[in-house]
């Protein structure tokens, strides 16, 4: 099993690779005290990013909208959510290989999902799916030992976004 800081510093550089090849500018903020993980720059504005690693649960993408602070000495279990801290979440799922944006407006407080697999009851409203916010594949488990940034151009899928 991976340590945990692994596993958010793989994210982290899959998010990158994925935000580059897809054109945008990527800084990294100085310190580690920011709400934020990335600076995100699309030519017109600087959004700050918030990287997070989803799983598959039952066809979702799933990954935590909040940051808890219940392993902090002398702190009661606490969950801080994003909104008016970050823009965008960015989140890897390993298991997909997809890097998604979702902008921070469209998500709840604590917990999302992004589906995978359409749901059995054929349900649409109020369904996010993965599809929709994925903006590229990363391979972060190449045979060779480097990742490998599979682009997937939005544009020319139909979905008439970039």
């Amino acid at each position: 099993m991976d340590h945990p800081k692994d596993v958010g510093d793989r994210t982290t550089l899959a998010v990158m690779l994925a935000l580059r090849e897809h054109g945008y500018g990527v800084a990294v903020p100085f310190g580690e005290n920011t709400r934020y993980d990335l600076v995100l720059d699309d030519g017109n504005r600087l959004l700050r990013v918030q990287c997070k690693t989803g799983r598959i649960r039952l066809g979702a993408v799933e990954f935590a909208t909040a940051s808890s602070y219940a392993h902090h000495p002398n702190e009661k279990p606490t969950q801080r959510h994003y909104h008016g801290q970050v823009d965008h979440f960015a989140v890897y799922c390993r298991e997909t290989g997809g890097v998604y944006l979702i902008p921070i407006g469209v998500l709840p407080l604590d917990r999302a999902y992004l589906r995978v697999t359409a749901p059995l009851n054929g349900q649409r409203k109020r369904i996010r799916f993965a599809k929709d916010y994925e903006i590229a594949r990363v391979d972060c488990v190449a045979t060779d030992g480097r990742a490998e940034v599979l682009r997937r151009d939005l544009r020319e899928e139909g979905s008439g976004e970039a």
